[in-house]
C-alpha cells in the first residue's frame, strides 16, 4: 500500500511538473493575444515623419532607433529613402510572384553605399520565415552598429516584414516575443500572420533555453 501510494505521489509530482515547464512555454496563441491588446498610438496628423510620408505616399515608420519597417512604395522610393537616411534594404518579400516585391541589388545600383538583402518568401502561414531569423538579425545589427539606418519591408510592411524585425529585437537585442511585439507595436501597426506568430513563439522558447545555460 505504501510503495503504490509513493508511486502515486512520483507520478503526480512528475505531471505537476511537467505541466509547470508547459505553462512557461511561449505559445503561438498567447502571442495573437498581445498582438490584439497592444495598442498601436494614434499618429499625430501634423507631425514631420508623417508628413513626409504623405508627401512621399509611402508607409514607413521608425519602430526601433534606427531601424524603419515599411511598404514596398517605401522600398521603391530613393528620394524618400535618401531623405530619412537609409544605408541598407531587407526586402523580405523579394521575387515577382504576386505579393511581392521586385526589386534587388541591381535596382539600388545608382545609390552609393546602400546595402542590400532579399528573402524570396510569400505571406503564408505556411512559409518558413524562421530559416532567415538569424541572417536577418545579422544585416540589421551590422547596419545599426556601422551608424547606418535599416530599412525592413514587404509588400505592406505587416507581416513579413515586421516578424523579421521582431526576430531581431528577440536575438540581438535579448527582448522576450512580449516584449518586442509591444516595443513595435508602439510606433506601427503590425499583423503577423499566425504560422509567423507560431514561428516566433518557438524561437522565444529556444532563446530561453539557451540562455539559462549562459
Amino acid at each position: 500500500m505504501c510503495n503504490e501510494n509513493l508511486a502515486a505521489k512520483a507520478l503526480y509530482l512528475t505531471t505537476y511538473r511537467n505541466n509547470d515547464k508547459m505553462s512557461d512555454q511561449t505559445t503561438g496563441r498567447q502571442l495573437q493575444r498581445i498582438l490584439h491588446y497592444s495598442v498601436t498610438p494614434c499618429r499625430p496628423l501634423l507631425g514631420l515623419r508623417r508628413s513626409e510620408c504623405a508627401l512621399y505616399d509611402v508607409d514607413c515608420d521608425e519602430v526601433y532607433p534606427r531601424l524603419y519597417i515599411g511598404d514596398a512604395a517605401s522600398a521603391r522610393n530613393k528620394q524618400y529613402l535618401r531623405l530619412i537616411g537609409v544605408t541598407h534594404v531587407l526586402n523580405t518579400a523579394e521575387g515577382t510572384r504576386f505579393g511581392q516585391v521586385d526589386t534587388g541589388h541591381s535596382f539600388y545600383r545608382d545609390m552609393s553605399g546602400v546595402r542590400y538583402m532579399g528573402f524570396p518568401m510569400v505571406d503564408q502561414p505556411t512559409t518558413d520565415i524562421s530559416r532567415y531569423f538569424y541572417i536577418a538579425s545579422k544585416f540589421i545589427e551590422n547596419g545599426i552598429n556601422s551608424g547606418g539606418k535599416v530599412l525592413v519591408h514587404c509588400m505592406m510592411g505587416m507581416s513579413r516584414s515586421a516578424t523579421c524585425v521582431l526576430a531581431y529585437l528577440m536575438i540581438a537585442r535579448k527582448m522576450s516575443a512580449a516584449e518586442a511585439i509591444r516595443t513595435v507595436r508602439m510606433h506601427r501597426d503590425i499583423r503577423p500572420n499566425e504560422g509567423f506568430l507560431q514561428q516566433l513563439a518557438d524561437l522565444d522558447n529556444e532563446l530561453r533555453r539557451d540562455r539559462m545555460y549562459y
